[in-house]
């Protein structure tokens, strides 16, 4: 399932930042991307729809890595 949230996030991640797919990895920190809410809210929304789930946002932005962003969803996706 983690594998999953990653490629999902990477696939909105490239859209936004114009990169291939490959460059977000479980290691990549969305601070180096200046992230800004609008991005959060992307990403966000994207996988609410996708997994039928609420993220809070605030949570979701206390992650540092694509990879605790991941881990994170997939415990919400778990319950």
């Amino acid at each position: 399932m983690r594998k999953e949230i990653l490629a999902n996030m990477a696939k909105r991640a490239a859209a936004m930042f114009g990169k291939d797919e490959a460059f977000f990895t479980a290691e990549t920190p969305f601070g180096e991307l200046g992230m800004k809410s609008v991005n959060y809210n992307q990403i966000i929304n994207d996988l609410e729809d996708k997994y039928d789930i609420e993220i809070p946002f605030t949570e979701f932005c206390r992650q540092k890595t694509f990879g605790e962003a991941a881990d994170f969803v997939e415990k919400l996706i778990e319950g």
